[in-house]
């Protein structure tokens, strides 16, 4: 545009009120960057006036930079100092493991009249018992350690002892047992429990068991109703095995004395533990379950435990409601009765929780898992937490 044009459009500044829009040669050897910036508008002096604006800010000079000034001068400057994160210790949860690295157990080996057996202490042993019985292939490790290292259940656990049971030959590490050891049977595996009992100077105690392990504190309880205070109790069967159940079992403690864990033995395992469709549910926990069986189990000791297993009685209990009768007619004690809705044992346990009195009982089904302690440890936790308050333990 003409010079004249814009010095009338200026007024009687003599300035253009138009900028132009185009790079001038000595713009251009600031760099391409500056340039584009004086393109757009968006440096509107040269280096000297940048500098005596800058000093003017700093000054606190009155007008709408000075107030924007005095706000931002309020702000420390090393502020960073006082926040700095320098304590911050982090906590994860313990990693799920089947192995012995859990220093709060203590292992002891009792005596009994069918052999040794190793129990695991975890706790002040001033406080309230609680005994555990485990499932077939596994021990109190396996079967018990990451669901009492729970959050919830670590909580709980300030205000009792555990005592961890492990089967004959079932613990971690266990040698196999002599060819000539006649093992226990169900109601022997059950007495064995006195001697747990003397040997910790326990009075009472609160039952908490799976599967196999469950129907021996369901025996102890029978003939010791007055040591046993309560029972929770996951997957338990409380009658004798069927023809389907006795043959598939025959059959796995047969390989496993010959073959060892055989892919036939460790498909029943899993089945039995975790129920059908596992892997879809949670592939990480199969793969760690299958990798323990392969590898931890002692296949011969283990044969010997589903030969008791599948040889059980009848628990010869029955629901009774004529008050007169109730006494030795089914457990006298409180009960909570546990099971998976993809449990392979579901049907048992409502056979079971059939057979109990319904005063002092309750079935509880958690939705979406079989292997419960695995699989829903927070709902357990919270399940037996409220039991116990309700039997008067615990806030």
């Amino acid at each position: 545009m003409p010079a004249d044009e814009g010095g009338a459009a200026g007024g009687s500044t003599g300035t253009s009120v138009y900028r132009s829009t185009t790079v001038s040669a000595a713009h251009a050897a600031g760099g391409l960057l500056d340039g584009v910036r004086r393109a757009l508008g968006m440096a509107h002096r040269d280096a000297d006036d940048d500098g005596e604006k800058k000093e003017k800010l700093l000054s606190g000079e009155n007008g709408p930079t000075g107030k924007i000034t005095m706000v931002a001068s309020t702000m420390p400057c090393d502020s960073m100092d006082d926040i700095e994160l320098k304590n911050i210790q982090l906590q994860f949860p313990s990693v799920r493991s089947l192995s012995r690295d859990d220093s709060s157990s203590q292992e002891e080996v009792v005596e009994t009249d069918r052999g040794n057996i190793v129990v695991a202490v975890q706790g002040a042993r001033n406080k309230p018992a609680i005994l555990t019985y485990h499932d077939l292939g596994l021990n109190y490790i396996s079967s018990f350690q990451a669901f009492f290292n729970y959050i919830d259940m670590r909580a709980l656990l300030e205000n009792f002892c555990v005592y961890h049971v492990n089967a004959p030959g079932q613990e971690e590490g266990a040698q196999t047992l002599p060819e000539d050891y006649i093992y226990p049977t169900m109601d022997e595996l059950a007495n064995q429990l006195s001697f747990v009992l003397t040997h910790f100077g326990l009075k009472q105690f609160i039952g908490f068991g799976v599967g196999a392990g469950a129907n021996v504190l369901c025996r102890y309880a029978l003939n010791n109703p007055e040591r046993v205070s309560a029972l929770c109790l996951v997957n338990c069967i409380s009658t004798q095995a069927g023809w389907i159940e006795w043959g598939y079992q025959k059959l796995n403690a047969r390989h496993l004395r010959s073959k060892g864990m055989t892919q036939g033995v460790l498909d029943y395992l899993m089945w039995h533990h975790f129920g059908r469709q596992t892997e879809e549910r949670n592939h990480d926990l199969v793969q760690v379950y299958k990798s323990y069986f392969e590898r931890n189990v002692n296949p011969t000791n283990l044969s010997m435990f589903i030969d008791s297993y599948i040889r059980r009685t009848d628990l010869n209990i029955h629901r009774e409601m004529d008050p007169n009768k109730k006494k030795n007619a089914t457990l006298s004690m409180p009960v909570i009765n546990i099971t998976g809705s993809l449990s392979p044992h579901m049907d048992d346990t409502v056979t079971f929780n059939g057979r109990l009195d319904p005063t002092n009982s309750s079935w509880m089904k958690i939705s979406d898992c079989g292997m419960v302690l695995e699989e829903q440890p927070g709902k357990v936790s919270e399940a037996f937490r409220l039991f116990l308050q309700g039997e008067g333990y615990g806030k």
